[in-house]
């Protein structure tokens, strides 16, 4: 047999495995695909309900900022109702009008000062008040969303269970083709293009004289060179590996 012979039953041999590749590859997307956007929406889910809890526990500790403010708040009250008592004790005794004056000031400052303590007790009540609101309905919403996670984890968990075993097959099946192609060059040639092609083929083959995958014309020298299939021809238009259909129907 001649070397030119080797060389086609060689390429010959890649382009079949590289289908077969596609083939197993495109199996695995079809179970991905089944999965949908549920791996995105249960991370998107955990995502919210982790804020919820973080955005409660914020709340909570401002709760118990202000509820420590107002106590030292009505300390000051206190405080402050003790000291009017002492002074309006000593105004009794007082023995000239400055030291009547100086008592009253120090009465009126206190009293100033219970006012200003009052009116803090109160913003601090209604905001208070506000934050158990928010906490209330932050809670609501994290149950609501819990409920429609633990939804969906077991709807995804269902899935991937189901499609698991088969899964493992077809990417063990995928690393066998792949070691029987043994060429570095022409995988990651294959890997850019699926990633780059909307249906994640990269290999296709002729349908009614066009490309499989863009479906722009094949000109006929063309068409001839890829059913001689002694080179791996990319498509011009879309970077696609093109085959004849006769070797898909080989290969299925």
């Amino acid at each position: 047999m001649s070397s030119g012979n080797n060389d086609k039953l060689f390429i010959e041999d890649k382009l079949v495995s590289l289908y077969r590749l596609q083939l197993v590859l495109s199996e695995i997307d079809k179970i991905r695909t089944l999965r949908g956007e549920l791996p995105f929406e249960v991370q998107d889910l955990e995502d919210e309900v982790a804020g919820l809890h973080l955005r409660i526990e914020n709340f909570q500790k401002s709760l118990l900022d202000f509820e420590k403010k107002i106590s030292q708040e009505k300390i000051r009250i206190i405080n402050a109702n003790a000291l009017i008592a002492k002074y309006m004790q000593q105004i009794d005794n007082v023995r000239n009008n400055r030291e009547y004056d100086s008592l009253s000031k120090e009465i009126a400052g206190q009293e100033l000062d219970m006012q200003l303590a009052e009116k803090y007790i109160r913003e601090f009540t209604e905001k208070i008040k506000f934050i158990e609101e928010e906490i209330k309905k932050s809670k609501q919403l994290c149950e609501e969303q819990q409920v429609n996670l633990n939804f969906k984890k077991e709807e995804l968990n269902k899935i991937i269970s189901e499609t698991k075993i088969q899964e493992e097959q077809l990417m063990e099946k995928a690393k066998q083709i792949e070691m029987i192609i043994d060429d570095h060059r022409i995988l990651m040639s294959f890997e850019r293009i699926r990633k780059r092609a909307k249906n994640g083929l990269a290999v296709v083959h002729i349908q009614r004289g066009a490309c499989g995958g863009c479906f722009n014309k094949i000109p006929p020298q063309r068409q001839m060179e890829i059913k001689m299939r002694k080179k791996i021809i990319p498509c011009e238009h879309c970077g696609r590996i093109i085959i004849d259909s006769m070797m898909t129907e080989s290969v299925e």
